[in-house]
């Protein structure tokens, strides 16, 4: 495993990195990590409290934004491409999930509305491998299937897995409810997309197609994905322990870095010092990965060997 620490402000991607202001960075890898651009009027996919996102691309080397109006009044909480690249969905405390995809003809972005049985605010998204299928997790302790179906945009799937029909804003499926769960942080597909998989916020990791959910040892867990057909990565909250003295600059910083409010002694016996915001894949896929990256709060980026931790 390598770590990698950038700032001390918040990673929220480990492509892009969002400063917490209307500023992106984006980092390129030689020897070291190396920052290369910045996006200054906001946002490659990106979203914010502004009610907006924006797609950016590189023409002659320089980062140009194209707005995308969500035709929402609240913030855009989390956002995500298909598969293929030519949609991305945005999830927002509006309590519906934006569609976006780009007409040729108007050459322009638009965005359908999915609100069918959405109750609170969307905290996590992800894509089935058919490109059509959307995961939706948020604050109800609901987790649900959508379809995202856009004539003109998507090609007919010849696996359903969840069902045949697919018209887009259609409830395929729903799991969890009043009582149960929490709020669910992070959801994610299995390659093959039989399988779906989400972290809840009562420290629990549930599988669609499993009879029972599995109930952890562990914190509070903020994120999940799929590594293999059989294997999950879910993120946690960490516990804090006594380790050291800290001077009084460490101390400030890590009021925010930590999410420390006293005492200025804690140190982690773990690579990150506080919760792990995203798992993502790093390299080759779900089907089967060798790395994930983690990144977190503290602003370090982590990658890990799977195939050495299965080994140990």
């Amino acid at each position: 495993m390598s770590l990698h620490q950038f700032l001390l402000e918040p990673i929220n991607c480990h492509i892009a990195l969002s400063l917490n202001n209307h500023e992106v960075h984006i980092y390129k890898k030689g020897h070291q990590w190396v920052k290369a651009h910045e996006l200054k009027d906001d946002r490659v996919v990106t979203c914010g409290a502004d009610h907006k996102a924006y797609v950016w691309s590189q023409q002659d080397g320089v980062w140009k934004p194209t707005l995308m109006i969500l035709r929402i009044n609240h913030t855009a909480t989390f956002v995500k491409w298909s598969p293929p690249e030519n949609k991305f969905a945005v999830g927002s405390e509006a309590q519906l999930i934006s569609v976006c995809y780009f007409e040729s003809e108007n050459d322009w972005w638009v965005s359908k509305h999915i609100k069918k049985l959405i109750r609170s605010t969307v905290l996590s998204l992800d894509w089935h491998p058919n490109k059509v299928l959307l995961a939706a997790g948020s604050c109800d302790f609901k987790h649900s299937v959508f379809s995202s179906h856009i004539k003109k945009v998507d090609e007919k799937s010849g696996s359903m897995t969840w069902d045949s029909k697919m018209p887009f804003g259609q409830l395929m499926s729903e799991f969890g409810g009043s009582g149960t769960g929490g709020w669910v942080h992070g959801v994610s597909f299995s390659a093959c997309g039989s399988h779906l998989a989400w972290a809840s916020h009562d420290s629990t990791v549930s599988v669609a197609d499993a009879s029972k959910s599995v109930q952890t040892e562990f914190q509070l867990l903020l994120s999940v994905s799929f590594i293999s057909e059989n294997s999950v990565v879910a993120a946690e909250i960490p516990k804090q322990s006594i380790q050291r003295n800290m001077s009084a600059m460490e101390c400030f910083c890590n009021m925010d870095k930590r999410a420390m409010t006293e005492g200025c002694n804690m140190a982690l016996e773990m690579l990150h010092q506080n919760s792990i915001a995203q798992v993502s894949i790093y390299e080759v896929d779900k089907k089967d990965c060798h790395k994930y990256c983690t990144t977190g709060i503290d602003g370090a980026m982590t990658i890990w060997d799977f195939k050495a931790l299965w080994i140990m």
